[in-house]
């Protein structure tokens, strides 16, 4: 039982472009508020702040009760359970965002990057270098043709479809591009940073994926 039938995970790209002459992306506030909105709303864990200040999660069980620990210690025994009153409704949410300047400025996260931090589950950050280095592998490698032949019929004078969007993709374009990230995963691995949860590593995000993806999720819906 897959995703379509019992999601367990999402992910959510949040890039904003900048405008000539501007010096920023317009519409980054409203893309955090977004993320940030759905972050909140698809899973049962929900996060909250102690008046210590500290980050707890909460689930409500079936029974109306409500269960909380340290947020990332509950989060983890979220994940390796196999009780349904933590699993039904948990969906793990990984926020990914881009083009430097519209979330840092001098270094530091501007206030967007911090709501959505506190967002989703897993925020992580696409880097200038990785994204200069998957432009230059789509122009460069002979492998990645059909993803740049569909890229420029998409933007083409005379196109009459687009053939490589977020929405519907080329079937060409789709298996080289699965074959380059599958064939470098080390290096694309490379291209992320993790905003948070501080102190995590990718290791651990496809740890906690690959654990869900092998749950009984029929059963966890259904009991």
């Amino acid at each position: 039982m897959g995703q379509y039938r019992a999601p367990y995970a999402m992910f959510e790209c949040k890039r904003v472009g900048v405008e000539e002459g501007q010096k920023k992306g317009p519409q980054t506030i409203e893309k955090a508020k977004q993320g940030a909105y759905v972050a909140r709303t698809v899973s049962a864990l929900q996060k909250i702040r102690t008046h210590s200040g500290q980050l707890h999660g909460v689930i409500s069980k079936k029974d109306g009760t409500l269960y909380s620990k340290p947020y990332e210690q509950l989060i983890d025994e979220v994940v390796h359970s196999d009780d349904p009153e933590l699993l039904r409704g948990f969906i793990m949410t990984i926020g990914v965002v881009s083009n430097h300047g519209n979330w840092f400025t001098s270094g530091n996260p501007n206030k967007e990057m911090r709501v959505l931090a506190q967002s989703y589950d897993w925020l992580l950050f696409l880097t200038d270098i990785g994204l200069v280095e998957f432009v230059n592998a789509i122009f460069n490698d002979a492998n990645m043709q059909p993803a740049r032949l569909a890229f420029a019929a998409s933007y083409a004078e005379d196109k009459k479809a687009n053939r490589f969007t977020k929405v519907q993709m080329d079937l060409q374009a789709d298996k080289a591009l699965q074959d380059y990230f599958h064939s470098n995963r080390k290096k694309v691995e490379g291209w992320f940073n993790i905003i948070s949860p501080k102190g995590f590593t990718m290791a651990k995000l496809k740890e906690q994926i690959a654990v869900l993806a092998r749950k009984d999720w029929k059963s966890i819906i259904t009991s």
